[in-house]
C-alpha cells in the first residue's frame, strides 16, 4: 500500500491561513549553488540553518533538489517523537487562541497577509526553483495566498450568528517532500507576525517528515479535521484512515477536467482559453484542461489554429520573464508524460504537436496535442499530471455533456458557446457534474470568493473561498428554556 505523502506533491492541513515551524531543519549542501535572478535565502529574513523548534532528533534527511535536478540543500525529518511533541504544543497554543475575539484574528491575518506582500517576489523564485513554475506563476501562488488572506479578514467581521462558532483545535500542516524549503520560508514569516501579536506560534505548527508523519496526521484522533489535497489514490487511503476512527476529513483530489466548444463559440476567446487552460503550470494544476471537445463542423479549424498557438509558446528559464511554460516538477512526471503519449499512441490517436523530451537541463517536456481518439478511450479517462490535451470529436449537446461528466473525476469543466439556453442546461441538473462549471471561461483560474473543490473521485471537499470556512468549525444547535415550564414534543404531558 502507498503511504500518504510519500513521493508526491500533497499537502496535509487541519485549518486555514496560519503555519508554524516546529519540525525543520534545512542544511545548505552547496554552498556555491546560484542560478541567475534567484534571490538568495537571506532575503526572506532569517538566517540559516534554520534550526528546529521541537526537533529532538534527526532520522533522515530529504535531499531538495532544482528545477534543473541540482541539489542545492537537505531537510531533515522529524521523527514521530517530535510530531507528537508538535501536537501537545499545538493543543497548549489553542488554549490562547480561543479566547481571542474574531475581529482580532482577522486582524493577525490582515499583518500576514502584508507580511508575505512584502517578500512576494522572493517567495515566487522560491516556488520558482523548488518546483519548476515560471516566475510570474510562483508570484501568483503567493499573491492567492494574500488574497485569501484579505478575504479571511473579511470574513472575521461577516460570521452571522448571535454567537461566532469557534474554530477547530488547533493547526497541524505536513507539506510536500519535493518544496519543504518554500514551506519552511512561508512559516517563519507568519510564525513573526502570530508571535508579534503575542500569540504562540504553535496554534499552526508544520512538520517536515516522510510517509510516517502524514500517516500518524491521518490517524491521530486528536486531529478534528483533515484537509488533504493530492492524487485520488492517496486521497482514498487518508480518507479511509480518518473515517475508520470516525473523523471529518476535507479533499482535494484529481481532475480530469473537460472544455466543450459549440459551433457558435467566439474562437478569439477559445483558442488562448485552450492554451493557458492546457499548458499552464506545464499541464501540473488541478484544473488543467485534459480534454478539448469540439464540435465536428469546426474541429480541424480549432486544432490547426491550437497546433501555431502552441508552436509560439515560449519555452524557457522560470526565472526568464519571457518564459511562458516551464519543466515538469520531478523526473517521475516525465516518464509519466512518456508512457501516457505512447498509451495514446496504441489507442489510436494521432499525436499533432510535441510528444517528446526537450534536450536541455531540467524536466522539459513538450507541450502535447493528441487527436483521434474515441470519448471513452482508458488513457483519455486516466489523470495524467502533463501537458496533454486530447481533443476529441462531437455531434450533439447532450451526448458531450454525457461524455463530460463520464470520468470518475468532476473538478472543473467550461463551455463556450453564445447559446443562452444551453448555457442554462450547462448549469442544470442535467449539466456539468463538476465542483466548478464555467462559461466562456478556462477551467483553470477561480476567484477567491468561489468554493473551491470538486464531487465524485475530486473528493468532494471546498478548501477555499465562499463556504470553506464552515468545515473548519464546530457546529452546534442550541435550544434554550427560558420559562419555568417543559415544552414537550408531539403533545406529550406528563400529570
Amino acid at each position: 500500500m502507498e503511504h500518504p505523502l510519500s513521493s508526491e506533491g500533497i499537502f496535509l492541513l487541519v485549518c486555514l491561513f496560519f503555519f508554524f515551524v516546529s519540525s525543520a531543519h534545512i542544511l545548505f549542501l552547496d554552498s556555491n549553488f546560484k542560478q541567475p535572478n534567484m534571490p538568495y535565502w537571506n532575503q526572506t529574513g532569517y538566517k540559516l540553518p534554520v534550526k528546529a523548534v521541537f526537533c529532538s532528533a534527526v532520522l533522515s534527511t530529504r535531499n531538495v533538489l532544482s528545477w534543473m535536478q541540482k541539489l542545492f540543500c537537505g531537510i531533515c525529518f522529524a521523527s514521530l517523537e517530535d510530531y507528537e511533541e508538535t501536537v501537545k504544543k499545538a493543543k497548549e497554543a489553542w488554549k490562547v487562541w480561543a479566547d481571542i475575539p474574531a475581529p482580532k484574528r482577522g486582524e493577525i491575518v490582515r499583518q500576514i497577509g502584508d507580511a508575505l506582500r512584502q517578500k512576494i517576489k522572493v517567495l515566487g523564485s522560491l516556488v520558482s526553483l523548488e518546483m519548476g513554475k515560471i516566475f510570474v506563476e510562483g508570484v501568483g501562488e503567493v499573491q492567492e495566498y494574500v488574497d485569501v488572506c484579505d478575504y479571511a479578514v473579511g470574513l472575521s467581521r461577516m460570521i452571522g450568528g448571535p454567537i461566532l462558532p469557534s474554530e477547530s483545535k488547533y493547526v497541524c500542516m505536513k507539506g510536500a517532500p519535493t518544496t519543504s524549503l518554500i514551506s519552511v520560508a512561508v512559516t517563519k514569516i507568519i510564525a513573526k507576525v502570530l508571535e508579534d501579536n503575542r500569540v504562540p506560534g504553535a496554534v499552526c505548527s508544520l512538520v517536515c517528515g516522510g510517509a510516517d508523519i502524514g500517516t500518524a496526521m491521518a490517524r491521530d484522533e486528536r486531529m478534528d479535521l483533515l484537509s488533504f489535497t493530492g492524487s485520488t489514490k492517496v486521497g482514498k487511503q487518508v480518507a479511509l484512515m480518518v473515517q475508520e476512527r470516525f473523523g471529518r476529513s476535507l479533499l482535494e483530489l484529481g481532475g480530469n477536467n473537460a472544455i466543450i466548444v459549440f459551433e457558435d463559440a467566439d474562437l478569439n476567446l477559445v483558442i488562448p482559453s485552450a492554451l493557458f487552460a492546457a499548458v499552464g503550470t506545464a499541464g501540473q494544476r488541478c484544473t488543467t484542461a485534459r480534454r478539448l471537445f469540439l464540435h465536428e463542423s469546426i474541429h480541424d479549424e480549432v486544432v490547426a489554429k491550437l497546433a501555431k498557438a502552441y508552436a509560439q509558446v515560449r519555452i524557457g528559464d522560470p526565472w526568464d520573464s519571457d518564459t511562458l511554460y516551464g519543466p515538469l516538477h520531478t523526473k517521475e512526471a516525465v516518464k509519466m508524460f512518456l508512457d501516457a503519449v505512447e498509451q495514446a499512441k496504441q489507442q489510436g490517436g494521432s499525436v499533432v504537436c510535441g510528444g517528446k523530451v526537450i534536450n536541455r537541463p531540467g524536466n522539459y517536456v513538450e507541450p502535447t496535442i493528441v487527436t483521434g481518439l474515441p470519448h471513452n478511450a482508458p488513457i483519455v479517462h486516466t489523470e495524467t499530471f502533463a501537458p496533454i490535451l486530447y481533443v476529441l470529436k462531437f455531434k450533439e449537446e447532450e451526448e458531450v455533456f454525457a461524455w463530460n461528466n463520464e470520468v470518475k473525476q468532476g473538478l472543473s469543466s467550461s463551455i463556450f458557446t453564445k447559446d443562452l439556453g444551453r448555457i442554462f442546461r450547462w448549469l442544470g441538473p442535467k449539466g456539468s457534474d463538476c465542483g466548478i462549471v464555467n462559461v466562456n471561461i478556462p477551467t483553470s483560474g477561480a476567484e477567491i470568493g468561489g468554493a473551491f473543490g470538486g464531487e465524485k473521485h475530486t473528493g468532494g471537499g471546498r478548501e477555499s473561498g465562499s463556504d470553506s470556512w464552515k468545515l473548519y468549525m464546530r457546529r452546534s444547535t442550541c435550544t434554550i428554556n427560558y420559562s419555568k415550564n417543559l415544552p414537550l414534543a408531539q403533545g406529550i404531558k406528563f400529570q
